[in-house]
């Protein structure tokens, strides 16, 4: 039996991109300054303390990786074992956003530069904000501007509540959010309005509208829910699940998979509310994955819960729990099983604002059907995929070299 894993554990990078200068991000290294924050005692909390402890990564190979991205292997961790296979992987996409990130890694950079909002207040083109609130019968928006989504909801969620105006902001990302309180505006209303945001923004090339629903009375028990929902423009060309689905493969999206690639391709799709629901469901998902199965997952608490919100321990925690549970699905791989685990971009918990990181990701790979040895420095992500369409016997795509040898 062969099947197919891609598991994408969102913003894990590991050091610098050879670009990241041009992204103002000369010196971002999500996993090593982690490691630097646990062995300096910085990120010690009741859930954790001392060492970063990733055994099953680094026996993969993610201590090797970084150190072969940045020279110095991160306090904590080790090296790979004798038979480990790893690598680590550059973006070539005009972007540091998780749709390039992913998209790439299923064979399809983008070439083309997304349209981004200024960083200034108001950041949102008045005709297109007016053409919202009209759209969606509103009295009015709060925010429009660059910010935290967890902040700016504690900011301006009871006056949300007490107007009714929807908060409206966006990132360096290119993305257009929308916050709403799920029972005082409603959660239909709100996924109907960034339905309507969509429609808008596509002819200034946003990548993403995101809908960020939340709950609570006051500033102090505000909380997102994991109703959220992306809107995404659909990839340039076709990615490895569209090319698997069309030559009539099955394609398991675990996670956000189905919002980031505008359900193309994307087979059964199936979510739950945090990291360790989804290792679960991962798990219910390759017990019954037959031959030839593709699935692709997110593992999105990484980045959402810690990288943006700027916290070393709790990341620390997330990936340390992450790594503990590793076994179980290895121990489902069978000998014609390739997988992939790597990331998207990076969201250095120490670096400055609140935004991805231009970063190099690591590329672990496990299954009877992984190379002999490590794959060194891919100087694309596309490569993964290229090297997952050549394990699932789909014909070369256009971009990216594949690590295995040709059949």
């Amino acid at each position: 039996m062969r099947r197919a894993f891609l598991i994408v554990l969102d913003s894990v990078g590991i050091g610098g991109a050879p670009d990241a200068a041009a992204f103002g991000d000369t010196g971002s290294d999500t996993v090593g300054h982690i490691a630097e924050a646990c062995a300096s005692g910085h990120a010690d909390n009741t859930e954790r303390n001392g060492p970063l402890r990733l055994p099953n990564l680094c026996r993969l190979g993610l201590g090797s990786a970084a150190e072969a991205s940045t020279g110095r292997l991160p306090p904590g961790l080790s090296r790979a074992a004798k038979d480990a296979a790893w690598g680590y992987a550059s973006e070539t996409s005009n972007g540091k956003d998780t749709p390039s990130g992913h998209w790439e890694l299923s064979g399809v950079p983008v070439s083309f530069d997304w349209g981004y909002f200024p960083e200034t207040e108001p950041c949102f083109p008045r005709d297109l904000m007016e053409s919202l609130v009209a759209a969606g019968d509103l009295p009015g928006w709060l925010g429009d501007r660059h910010a935290s989504g967890t902040v700016i909801i504690q900011e301006l969620g009871e006056e949300h509540i007490r107007t009714g105006k929807p908060i409206v902001y966006t990132s360096a990302d290119s993305v257009l959010q929308i916050a709403a309180h799920e029972e005082h505006f409603g959660l239909e209303r709100l996924l109907k309005l960034c339905e309507t945001a969509r429609e808008l923004v596509d002819p200034l090339n946003i990548g993403r509208v995101i809908a960020r629903p939340f709950v609570g009375d006051t500033q102090e028990t505000f909380k997102r829910t994991a109703n959220r929902r992306d809107y995404s423009v659909l990839p340039p060309e076709p990615t490895l699940l569209r090319r698997h689905a069309d030559r009539g493969g099955p394609v398991i999206s675990v996670g956000k998979i189905g919002d980031i690639f505008a359900h193309d391709g994307t087979g059964r799709e199936v979510k739950a509310p945090d990291n360790d629901a989804m290792f679960d469901l991962m798990l219910d998902e390759t017990k019954s994955a037959g031959d030839g199965a593709l699935m692709v997952v997110n593992f999105v608490d990484f980045d959402v819960h810690f990288g943006h919100r700027r916290d070393p321990a709790g990341y620390a925690a997330a990936l340390e729990q992450f790594d503990r549970r590793l076994p179980e699905f290895e121990a489902l791989l069978g000998p014609g099983d390739l997988a992939a685990i790597t990331a998207d971009h990076g969201c250095d918990p120490t670096w400055k604002g609140s935004d991805h990181t231009r970063e190099n990701v690591p590329v672990l790979l496990l299954g009877g059907a992984k190379p002999a040895g490590p794959v060194g420095h891919l100087a694309s992500f596309a490569d993964v995929g290229q090297s997952l369409a050549r394990h699932l016997g789909i014909s070369d795509m256009p971009h990216g070299r594949s690590f295995l040898k040709a059949a």
